[in-house]
């Protein structure tokens, strides 16, 4: 049996000069690149979007009502806006091209970064208390006290505290997509290993043989 990097040809009692009655050849895999596809980029990269993007609104919201007291949120904003560049990036690797998905591997693992961190930043922010609202309470309250304001700032807190909870689970969610992503393109782009190659076996009957004498 004779070896090489792309054909193996096997031949039992035939000369050199014969031709071989079973050639096998190992050839790359074309479709390799499709099983990209198999994760539902389109899904998850949008999935990534949307959540990002809701994340930021939520933050922008607080922070326009003076209801972030902490600038643990302003990093949460910026890895959220890491999070949905990887997102466009997993969506435009649909097109199958080598180098879109190799930028889509980098970028999914940033955002796996991103999206760790961001849960760290969640969990610090859930539980630092909304300080601003409590403080214009008491002013408020010595000015006019028709209104209640502590039971408002109750419902505040309520909120609060509900949103990042919730925010710690889409965290999660974001780091489980871009992991999986990521492994989708690493096994496309092979930088886990060298590429598959399938064998193709082809056989000559003597009758074919003969013809090519």
């Amino acid at each position: 049996m004779a070896v090489s990097d792309e054909t193996v040809a096997v031949e039992q009692g035939a000369s050199p000069a014969q031709s071989p009655l079973v050639a096998v050849t190992f050839q790359r895999n074309a479709k390799r690149k499709e099983k990209y596809l198999e994760a539902e980029p389109k899904v998850l990269g949008i999935t990534q979007i949307c959540f990002s993007v809701y994340m930021i609104i939520s933050l922008s919201l607080f922070r326009a009502k003076g209801l972030s007291s902490s600038g643990s949120d302003i990093p949460l904003l910026v890895f959220s806006l890491l999070i949905i560049v990887a997102g466009s990036v997993a969506v435009a690797a649909k097109n199958l091209h080598l180098p879109t998905l190799t930028a889509c591997l980098v970028m999914q693992i940033l955002a796996c970064v991103a999206s760790f961190l961001n849960m760290i930043f969640t969990i610090i922010l859930l539980g630092v208390p909304s300080t601003n609202c409590w403080f214009n309470s008491f002013e408020r309250n010595t000015v006019n006290s028709t209104y209640n304001y502590n039971t408002i700032c109750q419902q505040v807190e309520s909120i609060h505290s509900h949103f990042f909870a919730g925010g710690i689970l889409i965290q999660a969610c974001l780091l489980a997509i871009s992991a999986t992503l990521a492994a989708y393109c690493c096994k496309v782009v092979n930088c886990c290993g060298a590429a598959n190659k399938m064998p193709v076996i082809t056989i000559q009957s003597p009758a074919d043989q003969q013809k090519e004498g």
